[in-house]
């Protein structure tokens, strides 16, 4: 299996403003992600998740280290060829319609089918926009616009995904199909890497993530690495007019308490004999408890070179 992302010791440094001193987004990161692998890039608001993408996809230049796409260095045009690109707010043309627009994607990546109409409504459809397929872009909401640049990706059949927040300014629904295209779409032999502060979505569908914080990576774990660090320990959440022992109250009636999954019987037999009602019962450890714990207590980061 080829490795379709190498990162390499990355480094990006914006120069200094007139009012601030040199800033260093990015961080002597190094990563790897296989083809076929759907990889998750979580991290807090400036942590040098966008930065780190938009290196990976030519829009910006790494100060140092190296970034390649199936081997080749991003710094060239034909490293993007068979790549889909999504941004968090994309610039899409708004006085084109999304026919227009997918239609333009698969010209320029040289996309080829035997009905272009028909190919780019069934994507269209897909993404429940096939009834504003001719409409144009700047009367859709963000929602909808991000739906259009998410099937403009997808139409010209992409070896690679690279999404930033991709399922921003979705609504549930919205959001609930878009994680179901894009777990076919890996479930096809696609790799996909991107950024989501929905953590998670990126716990159902990542094979691996890795946490980036001070632009400076911290972990690469997968979801079952976070379940084995503690399979035996759940946290039960239930409804009561009065807790049992050991429990915390999340707020008026609504009680938590956690137990191994020896006592767990027990626990609920308790809830029940007191009138309460059981509203759920998950696995203590999640992604969500791991990004915390993490970038609370962060390991020693790479020590940056001196900035100039």
């Amino acid at each position: 299996m080829s490795t379709a992302i190498n990162i390499e010791n990355l480094c990006k440094t914006y120069p200094r403003s007139w009012k601030n001193a040199p800033t260093r987004a990015v961080n002597a990161i190094s990563l790897s992600i296989e083809e076929g692998e759907t990889f998750g890039f979580i991290g807090p608001n400036g942590a040098g998740k966008s930065t780190t993408i938009k290196i990976l996809t030519g829009v910006l230049r790494a100060t140092s280290g190296r970034a390649e796409l199936f081997g080749r260095d991003v710094s060239f045009p034909e490293a993007r060829r068979g790549m889909g690109y999504v941004p968090e707010n994309p610039g899409v043309y708004d006085f084109m319609t999304p026919m227009e627009i997918l239609k333009m994607g698969m010209h320029l990546h040289g996309t080829k089918v035997d009905d272009e109409t028909r190919y780019c409504m069934e994507w269209l459809g897909r993404f429940s926009l096939a009834h504003v397929a001719n409409k144009t872009v700047r009367t859709f909401s963000k929602g909808m616009t991000q739906r259009v640049a998410l099937a403009h990706a997808l139409a010209i059949r992409p070896r690679l995904l690279i999404l930033d927040e991709p399922l921003s300014g979705l609504d549930p629904v919205g959001r609930k199909d878009v994680v179901d295209i894009l777990d076919e779409f890996r479930r096809r032999g696609g790799t996909l890497f991107f950024s989501s502060h929905v953590l998670h979505d990126v716990e159902a569908i990542a094979d691996r993530f890795c946490l980036i914080h001070r632009g400076s990576l911290l972990t690469i774990r997968s979801p079952h690495e976070i379940l084995a660090d503690q399979a035996d320990r759940y946290v039960v959440r239930y409804r009561a007019s009065s807790p049992i022992d050991g429990s915390e109250e999340l707020r008026s009636g609504l009680y938590t308490i956690e137990t191994d999954i020896s006592a767990m019987a027990d626990i609920i037999a308790r809830v029940q004999a007191g009138g309460g009602i059981i509203q759920n019962a998950q696995p203590k450890a999640s992604l969500e408890t791991v990004f915390f714990r993490t970038i609370e207590s962060p390991p020693e980061a790479p020590k940056a070179r001196e900035l100039a």
